[in-house]
């Protein structure tokens, strides 16, 4: 005759809490922040959990560098908004954020306008026209 175990519905009761808090998408390691790049300047982003991927909302206005599967340095390319996301090997998001480039300070950089057109400048001792991928060479170059 089997005696019955009285720490089986305590030992259930365990199991279940632990598989339950060991399911839940992993919210503690996501990061979900505005964040703020001058143009052509990098940030460094420093993971909490491992990325297997990396998605950038629009290539055109923030790149991404994998240093290591925790470390991201993310370059603003373009003026404007986008999103960037990275997830681990089975699709949990940890990083995730909104990416705002802009001019920043404007310290060593000018903006001359002639008419509609635009023109970089970057400067130091002197100012001379900043290239972007994409761009033309400016007139008389």
């Amino acid at each position: 005759m089997t005696r019955p175990n009285r720490l089986a519905p305590a030992r259930l009761a365990a199991v279940v809490a632990a598989t339950a808090v060991l399911s839940l998408p992993t919210a503690g390691v996501t990061q979900s922040a505005r964040m703020n790049v001058d143009i052509d300047q990098a940030t460094r982003v420093q993971l909490r959990g491992p990325a297997g991927s990396v998605i950038i909302g629009n290539p055109l206005i923030a790149d991404v560098t994998v240093v290591d599967a925790n470390t991201l340095y993310i370059t603003g390319k373009g003026y404007g908004v986008t999103e960037i996301i990275a997830v681990d090997t089975i699709g949990r998001t940890v990083f995730q954020s909104e990416v705002v480039v802009s001019e920043g300070s404007g310290t060593g950089r000018v903006r001359v306008w002639r008419g509609g057109q635009a023109t970089e400048m970057a400067c130091g001792s002197s100012c001379s026209p900043s290239l972007r991928s994409g761009d033309a060479a400016p007139a008389g170059q």
